[in-house]
């Protein structure tokens, strides 16, 4: 395959890729295509790394309303409504909703998932249904699977034992939820049995940490501590952090020195952070989101995910990353002309350090052909117009293509084309 007049995202000029083999082979100048090799034309168009969904629950996806509605909108009532669906699952149900979305995700041009699974299943009947899907899908993504303790540790009937068991499943990553064990001595058991399993079997680790407003839960200091006295730096992440927007300002300031030492990832979920957290505060409301600017600006790697799409904790959803980025930028205050220019790391490239994917991610000569092509001018223009990709291409292959929207306005006996870009003088 050979891609002509592409605008690379990060290179100055107009390029043409040459893939071989599954794998950007070249990248130059007035490539010339062997005899029968497909060709595409970019015409100027960007093309950038798949969108990477850092954080998703696949084996909660599409069950809203099931077997009722969240009338409230409430975290506690999704808990409630998820203990009577979860009654239901077969292994047949999980992998036909995961598959399922998974297609929405890849037709908004996302090539690599981290999934959350939950271990508190008897007969881990959705773990099983995710880790035959990763193979079945793995031409059309990466898909990395967390064990996941949903009701805590220590707190549920043979939680580590249950969560050892899906571990040994060959899952990719450990999680915990550290925040919602009963005791602070459990809280801190929880992570180190989370961070010895990851250990003993070789593993990632990311964590559902601080998904509170309460500024007391401070499980993340822990996270960073033990990724650091063990050595394991950015294999772990936190996710949502968001007790940290509710941290007052001086241990906020000490905490930020913890995570530089650490280079631990974090994971912000903004739309369903903003969707739950804040629900308990009458006025003024706390936005509920991680502190993003102020991670950045030290250094740490923050990445983005949908987390949940139409399921008992958040009704809406259709597996678009630029979805998410778009909420986020907004409820962190990441408007500014360069904060726009610069927020496509967040579902890139970010992403892909968050699951340790740098090493095949990205265009480079070498790597894996993996690429999306969008027709928008850069990421100003991506992000305000909502551009989707025309193009998505794995391993040197289509997997998705889109027939560009055409719209028109008729009015006073005249027809006009509406395509949202912005006029020029």
């Amino acid at each position: 395959m050979l891609i002509k007049n592409a605008n690379i995202h990060g290179r100055e000029g107009i390029w043409d890729i040459k893939i071989e083999n599954g794998k950007f082979s070249k990248i130059g100048n007035a490539l010339t295509a062997d005899n029968g090799e497909e060709i595409i034309d970019a015409s100027g168009k960007m093309v950038i790394p798949p969108y990477v969904d850092s954080h998703v629950h696949l084996d909660y996806v599409c069950t809203y309303g099931e077997p009722r509605y969240n009338m409230s909108g409430t975290l506690f009532e999704g808990i409630s409504i998820w203990s009577e669906r979860k009654k239901t699952l077969t292994k047949a149900d999980v992998k036909k909703r995961a598959r399922h979305v998974i297609d929405w995700e890849i037709a908004h041009g996302t090539q690599f998932i981290r999934t959350h699974v939950n271990s508190d299943e008897p007969g881990h009947v959705s773990a099983e249904a995710l880790l035959e899907l990763r193979d079945e899908v793995k031409d059309l993504v990466d898909l990395q699977i967390v064990a996941f303790p949903q009701h805590g540790i220590y707190n549920f009937p043979d939680g580590d034992k249950l969560l050892e068991e899906v571990v040994a499943m060959g899952v990719d990553a450990v999680g915990a939820i550290p925040h919602y064990e009963d005791t602070r001595e459990d809280l801190v058991n929880s992570l180190y049995l989370c961070f010895d399993l990851a250990e003993k079997y070789d593993k990632l680790i990311d964590v559902h940490c601080d998904e509170t407003d309460d500024p007391q839960s401070r499980a993340i200091e822990q996270v960073a501590h033990q990724a650091w006295k063990r050595g394991m730096f950015n294999r772990v992440t936190a996710s949502h952090t968001t007790a940290m927007g509710s941290y007052n300002n001086a241990y906020a300031f000490k905490l930020m020195g913890i995570l530089q030492r650490s280079k631990i990832n974090i994971i912000t979920n903004s739309t369903i952070n903003i969707h739950l957290q804040g629900r308990y505060d009458s006025y003024p409301k706390r936005r509920g989101i991680t502190r993003v600017d102020e991670l950045l600006a030290n250094g740490i790697n923050v990445s983005m995910g949908c987390d949940d799409i139409m399921e008992p904790f958040y009704p809406l959803g259709v597996g678009d990353m630029l979805d998410v980025l778009n909420m986020g930028l907004h409820v962190s205050h990441l408007t500014g002309y360069q904060q726009i220019q610069d927020s496509l790391r967040f579902i890139t490239t970010n992403g892909a350090r968050t699951l340790n994917r740098e090493n095949v991610y990205g265009i480079e000569e070498g790597k894996p052909a993996n690429m999306l092509i969008i027709p928008a001018e850069d990421v100003y223009d991506l992000v305000r117009r909502h551009v989707k990709p025309e193009y998505s291409i794995r391993n040197g292959n289509v997997i998705m293509k889109r027939v560009p929207e055409d719209v028109t306005v008729f009015a006073n006996d005249t027809a006009a084309k509406v395509d949202y870009k912005v006029l020029k003088k």
